[in-house]
């Protein structure tokens, strides 16, 4: 019998898939280490010094929280007892050089008086139909999609079919920018809806229209997490540690090693080698390919696995006083023409007319600054690294002064992460910050899933499925756990025995049956 701890795993990077592979992994008593080359855990969910303390300078929101519940539940902990959540009535602030403004909120009810309001009853009830058809398809795609360990066309196909209403976003062809003019009459809000396909790092224009659903996932609830997004990654980490895992910071791997047709272990950057049974690698999956990590796993999944890439971003981070706007936690300063803005992106410039999100991070619901001065995240979306371009403050806060918004003093270009910034950080990604492109009806299909093509290599993170987002890539942890079981159980199942003419027996974790991953 193969005992929990006999088997190695190392993880490699403290991201949300990683954290969330060591927790599931721990748990269950196996021998995992956590091998990250930041001084902090949570990967692209970083912060940075600043005047008034810490700033996020990742992912600003916790949506889908039951995953998170989930997670610490099977680990016999609570969520609410490692963070302190907070949720958001107002799920953001929207304006528009014209002078409109738009608030959405939580409460649905709430969201279309404000939309009737704003636009008039009739764009009310297309926003009360347009919320409708996401539910749908929300409910349609979470479990053959979000949920399932490996995309299946059968069972999104059989979900469209048994799922009435659906036939707007599913029209072969129809991208989301489309369907969102034929829901919208306002273009102002087309052109709201439209961001959210830059959720997942996608062009309205270029995304398929059932992208439309990721509005349900801020619909379903939005929270803030006291101190910063970065207090879930450490409460993550802490997690994993109390189940046994070891967390090992400032520690770069090299390279993945192989022997004998599977992972034997990894090299540290400083050459000491660690031997592994199982390796996951919570990093964009084009390093692999690239050969960044040795060339024992160039080529271990298919190119179409990573190419194209999907947007980058351009972020700022930094303390200031704010001047002239009424901002709550979360808001969105809308360039006049979508076109100023996807158009450079998808020659590979970054916009000179911008869409920018602001977040301003010490403003708590229904309150003023918690500070003075305020922490501040600011982010523009940016085509992933090509011909780069210097940040430049004028462009990011030249626009903002026209909505009325200035901070003194105002950040110079240091306050700025370029794509080309995210490609250092994350080598491999090309800047790109959600892995491979979303464009089109078969992306999904292409994305990587938690097994690769080299027998002990596993993946997790927003660049495998089931994709990008906080959620998503703490799901794709789950995953990669999950498929580790499966392959054990069954491995220990076909074993045999030293004993001449004994049986086989299970894992004494997985049991002899298949897990809900035996088909990733």
């Amino acid at each position: 019998m193969t005992r929990a701890r006999d088997t190695k795993i190392i993880i490699i990077g403290a991201g949300m898939g990683g954290l969330a592979a060591a927790i599931s992994l721990a748990r269950r008593g196996r021998d995992v280490t956590v091998l990250e080359a930041a001084d902090a855990p949570g990967g692209k969910m970083r912060t940075v010094p600043s005047a008034a303390g810490a700033v996020d300078a990742g992912p600003t929101v916790l949506t889908l929280r039951e995953m998170f519940d989930r997670l610490f539940e099977d680990a016999g902990a609570r969520l609410e007892d490692h963070v302190t959540l907070h949720p958001e009535p107002i799920l953001a602030r929207h304006s528009w050089p014209d002078g409109g403004r738009l608030d959405l909120f939580a409460d649905p009810q709430a969201s279309e008086d404000a939309i009737g309001a704003f636009a008039g009853a009739g764009a009310a009830a297309e926003f009360r139909r347009f919320d409708a058809l996401t539910a749908r398809l929300y409910t349609a795609f979470e479990a053959p999609m979000m949920r399932a360990p490996r995309p299946r066309l059968a069972g999104l196909a059989r979900a469209a079919l048994t799922t009435p209403g659906l036939g707007a976003a599913l029209v072969p062809g129809r991208s989301l920018a489309d369907l969102l003019a034929r829901s919208f009459t306002d273009p102002r809000l087309a052109q709201l809806f439209g961001r959210y396909a830059t959720y997942v790092g996608g062009h309205p224009e270029l995304s398929p229209a059932v992208l439309a659903l990721i509005w349900q996932a801020e619909a379903r609830g939005v929270w803030s997490i006291e101190g910063g997004m970065h207090a879930l990654a450490r409460a993550m980490a802490d997690l994993a540690a109390a189940h046994g895992a070891r967390i090992r910071l400032n520690c770069r791997v090299a390279r993945i090693r192989r022997a004998g047709g599977r992972v034997s272990g990894v090299t540290l950057a400083d050459g000491t080698e660690l031997a592994a049974d199982r390796v996951v690698f919570n990093g964009d999956p084009a390093a692999l390919n690239a050969g960044l990590l040795g060339p024992d796993v160039k080529g271990c999944l298919p190119v179409a696995a990573t190419v194209p890439r999907s947007l980058s971003a351009e972020v700022w981070a930094f303390a200031a006083r704010p001047d002239g706007a009424d901002l709550i936690r979360h808001n969105l300063y809308f360039a006049a023409d979508p076109t100023a803005e996807f158009g450079p992106i998808a020659r590979g410039r970054r916009p000179k007319e911008p869409t920018l999100y602001v977040c301003a991070q010490d403003r708590a619901p229904g309150q003023g600054p918690g500070t003075d001065p305020e922490r501040f995240e600011i982010i523009m979306n940016a085509p992933p690294l090509g011909a780069e371009e210097p940040p430049c403050p004028r462009r990011i806060f030249h626009h903002l002064a026209r909505f009325g918004l200035t901070f003194t003093p105002e950040p110079d270009a240091t306050a700025a992460t370029t794509p080309a910034g995210f490609e250092r950080r994350f080598p491999g990604s090309r800047g790109a910050l959600y892995g491979l492109s979303p464009h089109g009806l078969t992306a999904p299909f292409r994305r990587p899933t938690a097994r690769t093509r080299l027998t002990g290599l596993y993946l997790a993170g927003g660049g495998a499925h089931p994709g990008a987002g906080v959620p998503m890539a703490a799901r794709s942890g789950t995953h990669a756990a999950e498929a580790i079981e499966s392959d054990l159980a069954s491995r220990s199942r076909f074993r045999r025995t030293a004993t001449h003419g004994g049986t086989s027996t299970g894992s004494r974790n997985a049991g002899a049956g298949r897990s809900r991953s035996s088909d990733s």
